[in-house]
C-alpha cells in the first residue's frame, strides 16, 4: 500500500527501440520482483520513441532508512541487472530519490 509512502525512488534506463520488446519482459522478471518484496509499491513505465525506449521504475518507501536497507546503505545506489549492459544505451549511475509531498489516490 503506497498510502504510507514518504519517499519515491526513481530509476530510468534507455534501450534501443529494437531491443525494447526483449528488455521489458527481462526487466519485469528480474528487476521488479525484488522491489515488490521490499517496497510498499512499485510501478513500471515505458515510453517508445523513434529510436529509443525509456523505462522508468518508481518504487515507494516508508522512509529513507527502509530504502537504504534495500540498497545496502546508499539510497542512490543502483542495482544493475546482469544483462543491463547488453540492453541499455548507457548504465545509469544513480537513481533519483524524492520526498512525496502530496500522495492522493482515489478510493474505489
Amino acid at each position: 500500500m503506497i498510502d504510507n509512502a514518504t519517499i519515491a525512488r526513481i530509476w530510468r534506463g534507455r534501450t534501443r527501440r529494437d531491443l525494447a520488446d526483449v528488455y521489458e519482459p527481462y526487466l519485469r522478471r528480474e528487476g521488479i520482483p525484488p522491489l515488490q518484496e521490499k517496497a510498499l509499491g512499485v510501478q513500471l513505465f515505458r515510453e517508445d520513441r523513434e529510436e529509443e525506449t525509456e523505462f522508468v521504475t518508481i518504487s515507494y518507501w516508508p522512509d529513507v532508512e527502509a530504502m537504504a536497507s534495500f540498497t545496502g546503505g546508499d539510497p542512490h545506489k543502483i542495482h544493475h541487472l546482469p544483462r543491463d549492459e547488453e540492453f541499455l544505451v548507457e548504465l545509469p549511475e544513480q537513481v533519483t530519490v524524492m520526498r512525496i509531498l502530496v500522495n492522493h489516490l482515489p478510493r474505489d
